[in-house]
């Protein structure tokens, strides 16, 4: 089957959009100074503060997800299943965020929610796109 031109636009624009979080990701795991710098001391202290098996979500949220573009723009089966682990990731995450009650959900600012409930919907969205294309024979 000839790959149709939105799988290269949603492709590309993916792999953009899920280099922010690789990004953000590393920029917090190697504890870069003038990126932590945009943060409120009790912010940082919270992100320091995270568990070990939230990281690993985190990353799972993260590298699933850039990976899933790269699969994606290969046109391997795979993206699905990357895009599906990503999910999980984000969404363990952000409900971990969530949970946190209103301290936390007051600390980080409404524009942080709004961004995070965005990223589940994108991130749902890439999921939902890859299983489409899968079942349309796109993605061998």
């Amino acid at each position: 089957m000839r790959t149709p031109w939105h799988l290269w636009v949603i492709g590309i624009v993916s792999l953009a959009w899920n280099a922010g979080g690789v990004y953000d990701y590393l920029m917090m795991q190697m504890g870069v100074e003038s990126y932590r710098a945009m943060m409120t001391p009790d912010q940082a202290a919270w992100y320091d503060a995270l568990p070990v098996w939230l990281n690993i979500f985190w990353a799972l949220g993260v590298w699933g997800a850039i990976l899933g573009s790269i699969l994606l723009l290969l046109r391997s089966r795979l993206a699905a299943l990357s895009f599906s682990v990503s999910l999980i990731g984000i969404i363990v995450n952000i409900s971990f965020t969530i949970a946190g009650g209103t301290d936390v959900v007051d600390m980080m600012g409404p524009g942080a929610m709004a961004f995070s409930a965005a990223v589940i919907v994108v991130a749902l969205l890439l999921w939902l796109y890859a299983r489409a294309m899968l079942r349309a024979g796109v993605l061998r």
